[in-house]
């Protein structure tokens, strides 16, 4: 599911002083140890990777205004990190990798480094994250003081080497077909489409450019921006498919990590990797469905859905048939209504919004759902920036691991959990289907565990998250030995660290600001629930 990414499925962090101290460049270039690269069977590309991070604490980053059509305005400054294309190869061809950043608020003394953020995907830009400072976030506000904060584009995404799968335009037209499907000859039309994508990410990317999009490369990318920088070691924010980058990071270069914060996990674990991580989804957003639909119930005096949960998924179902036998304005039919309310459950912010325009189509004004739910095909750059995401989080993940080939399998597995969580099980299905015909070799997942110096690890996890369940961040507590672990339970908001609860905001400001954490898990109190 585009679930690892926040956004909706079919549109998803250095100061002013360049100079890098003799020590930061000796930091910023240590090579992994010769165990890390036998362990990792990755000798060449571990050398790649410290031949090309080596480079960029030379060159270091050409800071400048960002370009106007990037809407980051001053302070906020723009840059560029050369990497290679493929790793084995770092004298080959280059690409370059979009960076923007702005520097800490408090003090020379006060700074502590760059706080390096991803926003997860496969497919999100992180470009956004230094307007939490230019916006006053004030969440934010403890550390932005000892931190500049540092964003990216990942290989493939937005102003880095893009990638892309379809026409933009053709992509995002609408309506599309029913996800659940009625008969076999509705499956296949699916299968074939699925197929299409497939080679198109073939013949639009280039076979070598997509070989070269995984978590790996991504992770070792990573290292390059560090040490770009001027940073002996990284810290990191990373939410949701961030996480996976952090949890990769961590173990192919422990010894580079300072702090580390992930939030909203995705489970590690090579068997998860990623067929069955987004069977796990399935299981998970209709869980998060029926919270919200419990929620429209009780504040039935402002929606008037129903006031039992079984009320507002009838009015759901209805809503469904209609679009399917006449999609609403000509546009709307049951795909783009799945994509527009599955973020009800990805977000409590989206809980009101969401229910208000459900709302007010029960109430007679279809225009308020067409508005909210239907492409905008005028948004030529939102088109662009829509496939584009979707791309690279098929081309990273049907890349990054083996799925299997076999039809059936796939048949036998989303029918069998439709028949209990209908939400998203058949969508989710079709959208990772062109794994199933990847055209380029299939890579073994990294064995994520501890290595050799990685520090105090903070996982931040809501127990009820529909994009990356509770159970991920509980495999990679294990994994990464002395991480902490603070639960928000009862919540199910996907990215906890930025929402307001003082119990998890006051522990990641005294985590990023003093390396300090509880002696033990912490559990806290959920969120405030949205008001109408």
């Amino acid at each position: 599911m585009r679930g690892f990414r926040p956004t909706r499925r079919v549109t998803a962090l250095a100061s002013a002083g360049a100079l890098v101290t003799a020590t930061l460049i000796a930091g910023a270039v240590a090579a992994p140890s010769a165990t890390a690269d036998s362990r990792h069977g990755q000798d060449r590309e571990a050398r790649g990777a410290a031949i090309a991070a080596a480079r960029a604490a030379r060159t270091g980053i050409d800071w400048k205004d960002c370009p106007a059509d990037w809407g980051l305005v001053k302070p906020i400054q723009c840059g560029w990190v050369t990497v290679p294309l493929d790793y084995a190869h770092p004298d080959g061809k280059q690409i370059k990798l979009a960076v923007d950043r702005i520097g800490n608020t408090g003090t020379k003394q006060e700074r502590q480094g760059a706080l390096v953020y991803n926003p997860g995907g496969p497919g999100g830009s992180g470009l956004r994250f230094p307007t939490r400072v230019t916006g006053k976030n004030p969440i934010w506000a403890n550390v932005a003081k000892a931190y500049d904060f540092v964003g990216f584009d990942p290989r493939g995404v937005g102003h880095s080497a893009p990638i892309s799968c379809a026409d933009p335009q053709e992509f995002v037209k609408a309506p599309k077909a029913d996800p659940v499907p009625d008969s076999e000859a509705d499956k296949s039309a699916q299968r074939k489409l699925a197929r299409e994508y497939a080679q198109g990410c073939l013949e639009r990317t280039g076979r070598t450019m997509l070989q070269q999009m995984t978590t790996p490369n991504t992770v070792r990318d990573l290292d390059v921006i560090r040490a770009g920088l001027g940073e002996n070691k990284l810290n990191y924010l990373g939410v949701s498919y961030g996480t996976y980058i952090g949890a990769v990071y961590g173990t192919m270069f422990p010894g580079h990590v300072r702090r580390m914060i992930v939030d909203s996990v995705v489970n590690p674990s090579r068997e998860k990797i990623w067929y069955e991580a987004n069977l796990d989804q399935d299981v998970a957003f209709e869980g998060r469905w029926k919270d919200w639909e419990d929620w429209v119930a009780t504040n039935d005096a402002s929606f008037h859905l129903g006031t039992t949960r079984a009320a507002v998924q009838a009015k759901w179902l209805q809503l469904r048939a209609t679009a399917k036998k006449q999609p609403i304005g000509g546009v709307v039919g049951p795909a783009e209504l799945i994509s527009f309310f599955q973020s009800a459950p990805y977000y409590d912010s989206s809980w009101v919004p969401v229910a208000t325009v459900f709302s007010q189509y029960v109430a007679g004004d279809t225009q308020a759902l067409v508005d909210a739910a239907a492409p905008d095909l005028s948004d030529t750059a939102g088109n662009i920036s829509s496939e584009n995401g979707n791309a690279v989080y098929t081309a990273v993940e049907c890349t990054d691991a083996k799925w299997p080939t076999s039809w059936q399998k796939w048949d036998r597995d989303n029918s069998r959990l439709h028949k209990d969580y209908p939400f998203m099980t058949w969508a989710n299905a079709w959208l990772n289907l062109p794994c199933a015909t990847w055209p380029v070799k299939q890579q073994t997942p990294v064995n994520v565990k501890t290595g050799k110096g990685l520090p105090t690890v903070l996982i931040v996890q809501s127990t009820r998250d529909a994009a990356t369940p509770f159970d991920g961040a509980v495999e990679l507590h294990q994994r990464f030995k002395g991480s902490r672990l603070i639960i928000e339970k009862g919540a199910g908001s996907h990215g906890v660290t930025g929402l307001v609860n003082p119990c998890i905001n006051n522990r990641v400001d005294t985590y990023l600001l003093t390396g300090r954490t509880d002696g033990s898990d912490v559990t806290c109190t959920p969120h405030a629930t949205p008001q109408p």
